[in-house]
């Protein structure tokens, strides 16, 4: 047996996938870049016994580049599916991250599977392919970049139940820096205080606040032999903005640390 991906429960969320999945309903997971949306998915995956099918969506992802298409294929023509019809004809989850990078034409394809139907109309073969009894469809995004082009439509919203993610607890977050960035725990500890400040000073400018990733990322640095200040400048600092100003109050904001 497979060892599980490392999660940290903050919540009753794995209660509430499991919930979820007894009765198929499709799962929107929502919060901000950094904080385990992906992880979590990943360990429900492993947890239910369940394989995981993941694609990135971004501006060019068509229908076709789930559903599937014809290829040639020497002298013939043959049709390849695509993950979504793959997951739908196996079963396992399908997980859409970042859904709302995606065309709001490409994401209708997915409607049929998250209501009482569960069926996928795959229209180049004019066929209707029900779902496996397995199959679970879970999408993810990030409220932080809502705006008039870039956010979820109703009739796609209210389709799913949503988990909403924040980064963890202080206590939490300090514990996963040290195990997947491999420090020691005061060293955890001093890059969560780093995050958490930053996080409080979002209003001057920056988009985001520090991701539990990128504090993660700090830490394999300073494993590395990167002084602390140098390993959250690098990781932490220059990824968020490239405004000088502010990189000059991320910098001090380290300074008080170190």
């Amino acid at each position: 047996m497979t060892t599980p991906p490392y999660y940290l429960e903050t919540g009753n969320e794995v209660q509430l996938f499991e919930a979820a999945f007894r009765d198929r309903l499709p799962v929107m997971l929502k919060g901000p870049t950094g904080c385990g949306k992906t992880r979590f998915v990943e360990y429900m995956a492993h947890r239910l016994g369940l394989s995981l099918i993941t694609v990135a969506c971004h501006e060019d992802l068509f229908a076709s580049d789930l559903v599937g298409r014809y290829l040639l294929m020497g002298d013939q023509t043959v049709w390849v599916d695509g993950p979504l019809t793959q997951a739908v004809r196996n079963g396992g989850i399908l997980y859409l991250d970042e859904i709302v990078e995606a065309r709001k034409d490409t994401t209708v394809v997915i409607h049929p599977l998250t209501d009482a139907r569960r069926v996928l109309n795959i229209e180049k073969k004019n066929e209707t392919l029900q779902a496996h009894a397995d199959f679970l469809i879970v999408i993810s995004y990030n409220p932080g970049y809502q705006s008039v082009l870039k956010d979820l439509k109703q009739s796609t919203r209210q389709r799913f139940v949503s988990l909403a993610f924040t980064y963890p607890d202080p206590d939490r977050e300090t514990e996963i820096v040290a195990h997947e960035g491999g420090v020691d725990r005061e060293t955890a500890a001093r890059l969560v205080r780093l995050g958490g400040s930053i996080r409080r000073i979002r209003e001057q400018g920056l988009v985001e606040g520090a991701s539990t990733r990128l504090l993660v990322y700090a830490a394999r640095l300073i494993r590395n032999g990167i002084g602390f200040s140098d390993a959250c400048r690098c990781a932490v600092c220059q990824p968020l903005t490239d405004d000088a100003k502010l990189l000059e109050t991320l910098f001090d904001l380290i300074a008080d640390l170190d």
